[in-house]
């Protein structure tokens, strides 16, 4: 796993051969922080959530593009004892790791973040209902951006928030944002 920009920027970790996780490509998840990046500053010390942190490629994209607070949620013991290898080794506090079943972490949350990422297994039964649960719990407020990673297969365009589609490669991107008051409504 590479750590693409930063103040990781450029570093690697090797990730176990038995983790079960599908990572998003380095190309996929270049593009899309370009495009979340354009959409919310990072480097001004925003909340980040990371829902089925897999490897945490995207959880250290967040904390080493200057994210104040991140929580990743991964249930998977390979991968959680993984994320806390690299938090070891890189001796960073900003992130905090849950280890447990995302759908109790988000029926539960309370804390609202700024950009939340999710990256469920595709195959995952409860995966249409990730959007419409994460939208309507406690982790987001006004303004809150919301990226889903899927397969070509999703089509989430007609959901409340949806901003845009962006596709890299086999992976496509759906990206929501909660209304504010101050928060034009977006071209479609």
């Amino acid at each position: 796993m590479r750590i693409i920009r930063g103040k990781y920027g450029r570093r690697r970790f090797d990730v176990p051969k038995n983790i079960t996780a599908r990572p998003t490509t380095d190309f996929a998840r270049e593009n899309i922080f370009n495009v979340i990046e354009n959409m919310i500053d990072l480097d001004g010390g925003p909340a980040a959530l990371d829902l089925f942190a897999g490897t945490g490629a995207i959880t250290w994209e967040f904390v080493s593009r200057g994210c104040s607070r991140v929580t990743a949620v991964e249930q998977a013991p390979v991968q959680c004892r993984f994320i806390s290898e690299v938090k070891a080794k890189l001796a960073d506090e900003t992130l905090t790791l849950i280890r447990g079943d995302v759908f109790k972490f988000i029926r539960t949350v309370k804390t609202p973040y700024d950009i939340i990422f999710a990256d469920p297994p595709y195959d995952h039964p409860q995966f249409e209902s990730v959007p419409t649960l994460v939208m309507q719990s406690g982790a987001v407020k006004p303004s809150t951006l919301f990226v889903l990673e899927h397969s070509s297969k999703r089509d989430f365009s007609a959901l409340p928030g949806f901003v845009e589609k962006r596709v890299y490669g086999s992976v496509n991107f759906s990206i929501f944002r909660i209304p504010s008051p101050d928060t034009p409504s977006p071209a479609v």
